[in-house]
């Protein structure tokens, strides 16, 4: 964003911006706190994590002392975030980066936060709290040579500075009894005046030494970091409607980039809850193939190579290493995770339950053989060449999918009912339709007769028992009235452009939608809140049927549903607008930038100057 907006009230996750260096996340709050940091990796347990445990969570503060006015905005084309503090005295400025070397990502998590004075006087305090990483660990403070540091677990951290007034010892929190909640803390108190400038940084390692930076480099860092986001901008390439929006949501996917291995996380955090009620609370720092297909179609048309090809190979690994099943997702190291743990903890604003790790794992998802089939295809189409052990499995697979695409499943919303979902058998079409794509241009070698023939028969078998003449749809599995908005995602896919598709647009909307706000099928608004991806969904499968004017009109609205700065969660309310689910949300920003590539490349000018 450009414009500094008022920050939105600390009762919603609206809040919350997000900054990273390619490891990890930091969520920062309304009042320049920060409430969730894993560290030094975003698979870690957090040692700051107070969004999620209010007593013992730990978390970074920093504020003046006295009644201030705050407004924010990220530095133009980066992911470092700027912070405005007016008080009845003076005014200053934070700027907050999880800084990247000279040479990409640091080995190890850096978080610098440099404080300019801009007029008059501001008393600042600041402190820095390590969590229990959800009652998992006990942290301590050691005092070594190089200062005092805080051990938790196999975490170690220190905060070093410049000019910024740090006590001499580390107390716990008065309120929390010390023993019983042990939170050790690093604080300090300074004043900004006109141009001056202060620098807190925090660095953290995880079963390795600890490297202790000076001040100076750490200032430095901050500008280091706002160059190399504007040298990657510089690299995006996207010119059609929408592009402030598309940006700011490429940047956030970049975000969930894990670059120490390629994979892309769903989200950045764990167990926001998707409705007051709680119970849908769940960790979504792992990698599912089909966000990857999806991202894969968004890094191929802003010409961002290193990313595309690192997540392509990424999963292809995963999938040979950990088969010869096809799993929904991974771990952000690529092995399949398999335990949840249930942490007794409060939860965001008394939310609960916390967990981490994901049940989902062991499900039967058909759909997820379309993403994998998708990911290659968009890689292959973009000018790239499949290894041949690569086509090999891919043959493999596509045999597998023409057995398996008769059975039930659990669809695409991970449901604990199995049924004959129509969007999983859509899925398996993509797939089979990808397949003998791939086949006839070479770079997969199988029965290319057989896919193609099943693929025909997956869709007669819809067309006779997934669509509904009295609906006028295609329902949500057969023999129900049901619908299910991820019937959309097969407008874009190809299987359906036509009248059929077009009219299940008008009962999805119907049913399921508020306002230009979707559920995800029917009866969900009963337990949970309108899901953010769908909406944009919708959107594209509008262009795709040719109502180029009701897809334009909408997409005008949903771009401006984000926060201040332009992040979205997983679901928005649609009676107050705020925030519900884990955010930075992978499938809402992705669904917002293939919405726009979808509308451009449909659409053609119709959609200039939005």
């Amino acid at each position: 964003m450009t414009k500094s907006e008022p920050a939105p009230s600390e009762s919603d996750l609206r809040a919350y911006a997000a900054i990273g260096d390619g490891r990890t996340v930091a969520l920062i709050g309304s009042r320049a706190q920060i409430d969730w940091m894993p560290t030094p990796d975003l698979n870690e347990m957090p040692a700051f994590a107070r969004i999620l445990d209010e007593a013992t969570g730990g978390s970074i503060e920093l504020a003046p002392i006295a009644p201030f006015e705050v407004s924010r905005r990220y530095v133009d084309r980066t992911n470092v975030l700027e912070t405005t503090f007016t008080t009845g005295t003076g005014r200053a400025k934070i700027t907050d980066a999880l800084v990247t070397g000279a040479a990409g990502r640091l080995p190890w998590a850096q978080l610098v936060r440099r404080i300019d004075g801009v007029e008059g006087q501001v008393e600042f305090g600041w402190r820095v709290e390590v969590g229990t990483a959800l009652h998992t660990v006990s942290p301590w403070v050691q005092s070594t040579p190089q200062g005092e540091i805080i051990r938790a677990g196999d975490v170690s951290l220190a905060v070093i500075g410049g000019n910024h007034g740090p006590t001499p010892r580390t107390e716990p929190r008065a309120e929390y009894d010390a023993a019983a909640e042990p939170t050790p803390a690093f604080t300090g108190e300074f004043t900004a005046e006109a141009e001056s400038r202060h620098v807190i940084a925090v660095v953290a390692t995880s079963g390795e030494p600890l490297y202790i930076p000076d001040a100076d480099d750490a200032d430095r860092g901050v500008d280091r970091t706002i160059a190399n986001w504007r040298a990657w901008s510089r690299e995006f390439s996207y010119d059609g409607p929408w592009a402030r929006h598309v940006q700011r949501s490429a940047l956030a996917l970049k975000l969930l980039i894990f670059s120490p291995t390629g994979a892309i996380a769903a989200a950045a955090t764990s167990s926001l809850p998707e409705n007051p009620a709680g119970g849908k609370n769940w960790d979504y720092r792992f990698a599912w193939v089909r966000d990857l297909a999806y991202t894969a179609n968004a890094l191929v048309h802003f010409g961002l190579r290193e990313e595309t090809h690192a997540a392509v190979s990424w999963l292809l690994r995963s999938i040979r290493e950990s088969g010869p099943d096809l799993h929904i997702f991974y771990s952000l190291n690529g092995d399949v995770p398999s335990d949840t743990h249930t942490h007794e903890v409060s939860g965001w604003n008394g939310i609960g339950p916390v967990v981490t790790g994901n049940p989902a794992q062991g499900q039967v998802q058909l759909g997820v053989y379309g993403d994998l089939f998708s990911v290659c295809r968009v890689y292959v189409d973009a000018g790239n060449v499949l290894d041949i052990e690569t086509g090999r499995m891919l043959a493999v697979i596509a045999d597998r999918v023409c057995d398996l695409w008769r059975d039930r499943d659990a669809g695409m919303w991970e449901l604990p009912d199995e049924a004959h979902y129509t969007s999983s058998k859509m899925g398996c079409w993509q797939a089979l339709n990808d397949a003998v794509h791939l086949a006839e241009i070479g770079q997969v070698a199988g029965s290319a007769d057989r896919w193609a023939t099943e693929r025909d028969r997956i869709r007669l078998w819809i067309e006779e028992n997934c669509w509904s003449e009295d609906m006028g749809a295609y329902t949500m599995h057969p023999d129900t009235t049901d619908l299910d908005a991820s019937v959309l995602l097969h407008a874009p896919s190809g299987f359906d452009r036509g009248d059929r598709m077009s009219s299940t647009i008008d009962a999805i909307t119907g049913a399921l939608g508020d306002g230009s706000l979707l559920y995800r099928y029917s009866g969900v608004d009963r337990e949970e809140h309108t899901f953010v991806a769908c909406a944009f969904w919708r959107a594209g499968a509008l262009a795709c049927v040719g109502r180029y004017d009701e897809a334009i009109e909408l997409m005008d609205d949903l771009v401006t549903r984000g926060n201040d700065v332009g992040l979205f969660s997983e679901m928005i309310s649609a009676r107050d607008g705020s925030f519900w689910g884990n955010l930075p949300q992978g499938l809402s920003h992705l669904a917002l930038i293939n919405a726009a590539i979808i509308i451009r490349e449909v659409a053609g000018g119709k959609a200039d100057g939005h």
